[in-house]
């Protein structure tokens, strides 16, 4: 049995985003083909997630000289340790998010940062940074409103190379892009675009 843990970027509720419409159908393909697996959903606009603040840059002081943290400290603190340890616990990770301002929502950047510890799932060497996480299925659902992945507009996707470099950077190498795009461009094919990727996306479900 594997733990999949999927982690949905959107505060609009699922029958308006496309990324979340995507990463639903995906899932219900992936728990018809893989009924023995456990599927979490962490939603990030529902979750609690740390930001990296004074609290927090405190509480980090404190481990290393081993003084006695407050309790806002304490808590922001071990929340982060939950959520690092929940990806770490995971066999299959799915992000589900729109392109918003070329990049992720602010949520998605707040929960990179969560994940990214040094010691834990990364550590400093004298020839850099090294990943400390077992590479694992990693799957990005991604909706776009334009086109970013080819053309004049490819220098400003800040979303899935950022990602993908973050992952790599933590030791995951099994890293796929779903990508849909040009959802704005005409809306009279909006629905057909997302059909057609619907379609692709539950063909991925057996292979994931």
């Amino acid at each position: 049995m594997a733990k999949v843990l999927y982690v949905k970027v959107n505060p609009k509720a699922d029958e308006q985003s496309y990324s979340s419409r995507l990463a639903n159908a995906f899932l219900e393909e992936y728990k018809t083909l893989h009924p023995e697996d456990e599927v979490e959903k962490l939603d990030l606009y529902k979750e609690e997630i740390p930001f990296l603040d004074v609290d927090v840059f405190s509480a980090w002081g404190k481990f290393a000289s081993h003084d006695e943290l407050t309790e806002v400290e304490r808590e922001k603190a071990q929340h982060m340790d939950q959520l690092t340890n929940q990806f770490l616990e995971a066999d299959k990770v799915i992000f589900s998010a729109p392109f918003w301002n070329l990049s992720f929502p602010p949520m998605m950047k707040a929960y990179i940062d969560t994940i990214c510890i040094a010691g834990k799932t990364f550590q400093y060497t004298e020839k850099g940074p090294v990943g400390l996480v077992p590479d694992k299925p990693v799957l990005l659902i991604e909706a776009r409103g334009g086109i970013y992945s080819v053309g004049p507009a490819a220098e400003m996707e800040f979303s899935q190379k950022y990602l993908k470099t973050v992952m790599n950077f933590m030791g995951i190498q099994s890293f796929t892009p779903f990508i849909i795009e040009g959802l704005h461009l005409d809306p009279a094919k909006e629905e057909l675009i997302y059909q057609e990727a619907e379609q692709k996306i539950k063909e991925m479900a057996a292979e994931f």
